[in-house]
Protein backbone atom coordinates (compact mmCIF):
# COMPACT_ATOMS: atom_id res chain seq x y z
CA UNK A 1 0.00 0.00 0.00
CA UNK A 2 2.77 2.47 0.89
CA UNK A 3 4.61 1.54 -2.30
CA UNK A 4 1.50 2.42 -4.31
CA UNK A 5 1.10 5.79 -2.52
CA UNK A 6 4.75 6.69 -3.09
CA UNK A 7 4.47 5.74 -6.76
CA UNK A 8 1.35 7.90 -7.08
CA UNK A 9 3.24 10.82 -5.52
CA UNK A 10 6.01 10.41 -8.10
CA UNK A 11 3.38 10.62 -10.84
CA UNK A 12 1.94 13.77 -9.25
CA UNK A 13 5.37 15.40 -9.29
CA UNK A 14 5.87 14.49 -12.94
CA UNK A 15 2.43 15.84 -13.88
CA UNK A 16 3.22 19.04 -12.00
CA UNK A 17 6.47 19.40 -13.94
CA UNK A 18 4.63 18.98 -17.24
CA UNK A 19 1.91 21.44 -16.24
CA UNK A 20 4.52 24.05 -15.37
CA UNK A 21 5.13 24.44 -19.11
CA UNK A 22 1.44 25.14 -19.84
CA UNK A 23 0.53 28.51 -18.30
CA UNK A 24 -3.16 28.34 -19.28
CA UNK A 25 -3.63 25.15 -17.30
CA UNK A 26 -1.60 26.40 -14.32
CA UNK A 27 -4.34 28.96 -13.63
CA UNK A 28 -6.90 26.21 -13.02
CA UNK A 29 -7.78 25.56 -9.39
CA UNK A 30 -7.09 21.80 -9.62
CA UNK A 31 -3.65 22.48 -11.10
CA UNK A 32 -2.83 24.91 -8.31
CA UNK A 33 -3.88 22.33 -5.70
CA UNK A 34 -1.77 19.68 -7.42
CA UNK A 35 1.18 22.09 -7.35
CA UNK A 36 0.71 22.68 -3.60
CA UNK A 37 0.72 18.93 -2.95
CA UNK A 38 3.71 18.23 -5.18
CA UNK A 39 5.63 21.24 -3.89
CA UNK A 40 5.34 20.33 -0.20
CA UNK A 41 8.42 18.03 0.00
CA UNK A 42 10.35 20.10 -2.55
CA UNK A 43 10.40 23.35 -0.56
CA UNK A 44 12.94 22.25 2.09
CA UNK A 45 15.21 20.80 -0.58
CA UNK A 46 14.89 23.92 -2.71
CA UNK A 47 15.91 26.05 0.28
CA UNK A 48 19.06 23.98 0.85
CA UNK A 49 20.18 24.17 -2.78
CA UNK A 50 22.01 27.18 -4.20
CA UNK A 51 20.21 29.30 -6.78
CA UNK A 52 20.44 27.56 -10.13
CA UNK A 53 18.83 28.23 -13.51
CA UNK A 54 17.05 24.86 -13.36
CA UNK A 55 15.09 23.61 -10.37
CA UNK A 56 16.39 20.10 -9.63
CA UNK A 57 14.39 19.63 -6.43
CA UNK A 58 11.72 17.45 -8.15
CA UNK A 59 14.43 15.10 -9.37
CA UNK A 60 15.96 14.89 -5.89
CA UNK A 61 12.55 14.15 -4.33
CA UNK A 62 11.84 11.44 -6.90
CA UNK A 63 15.23 9.83 -6.24
CA UNK A 64 14.65 9.93 -2.49
CA UNK A 65 11.21 8.36 -2.92
CA UNK A 66 12.72 5.63 -5.12
CA UNK A 67 15.34 4.92 -2.43
CA UNK A 68 12.62 4.78 0.21
CA UNK A 69 10.58 2.38 -1.94
CA UNK A 70 13.64 0.16 -2.36
CA UNK A 71 14.28 0.12 1.40
CA UNK A 72 10.63 -0.71 2.16
CA UNK A 73 10.41 -3.55 -0.35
Amino acid sequence: MIHWILQLFIYLIIIDIILSYIPEVRKQQWAQKLHQIADYPQKPIREMLPDMPIDISPMIVIILIQILMYILS
